[in-house]
């Protein structure tokens, strides 16, 4: 495993407990059963650290530039904490049982997920403005399982439907095929959960010329 995969050296005992707690989600057999688990990591987080995390989130996004910011603002929060309040209200309504026997879509894709997840908690820009003293990898898991939830048990992309990227594309769902503008964009950053989106990657028209 090579340096320039932890640009933030991982804490031996720390990396070992996410590596614990993703083989927990990874034991899975049924998105049913993937849902309740999800939901019960999530629930292990503390109202402080739900604080450091909106926080973070809030930083990142008054960095944007405007008029971007403003379009992209919503997306971004529902993106997280929207989908953070299904997660727990289907999980309080008991509604994962009615998934019980629907398999994970796509094992090997899922279990990919799974493997890079406890990288990619410490996979982060040091010299980001967002990642201050109190952000900790424990808090870039509860993004990772909020992608989970969303991409492997609701089947949607992990940036929901309507969000815009810069210039005129938008992540969108035609005929129950999402497609998504940024999808195949960021194959070579290992850590990003576009690499695992069940959205297709959208058609972008040739603006060059000859």
């Amino acid at each position: 495993m090579g340096a320039e995969e932890f640009p933030v050296l991982p804490d031996a005992l720390e990396y070992e407990e996410l590596e614990g707690r993703c083989r927990r989600i990874r034991s899975a057999r049924t998105r049913g059963e993937l849902g309740r688990l999800v939901a019960e990591e999530v629930l292990s987080f503390s109202m402080f650290d739900l604080q450091v995390i909106s926080g973070t989130v809030r930083n990142e996004i008054k960095k944007l530039p405007s008029p971007y910011r403003e379009s992209v603002s919503p997306y971004f929060i529902d993106q997280i904490f929207g989908m953070h309040h299904q997660l727990l209200a289907q999980f309080h309504n008991g509604e994962f049982e009615n998934l019980r026997g629907a398999p994970i879509s796509d094992r090997k894709i899922f279990d990919r997920f799974c493997d890079m997840v406890p990288r990619g908690c410490f996979s982060w820009n040091r010299n980001s403005d967002s990642h201050l003293t109190l952000f900790r990898p424990q808090h870039r898991f509860f993004y990772y399982l909020i992608a989970c939830y969303a991409m492997f048990v609701r089947e949607c992309p992990g940036h929901p439907v309507g969000m815009p990227f810069p210039g005129p594309y938008r992540v969108e769902k035609r005929e129950g095929t999402y497609l998504c503008p940024i999808r195949d964009k960021e194959k070579e950053v290992f850590y990003s959960i576009c690499n695992f989106c069940p959205a297709l990657q959208k058609e972008m028209p040739d603006f060059s010329t000859e």
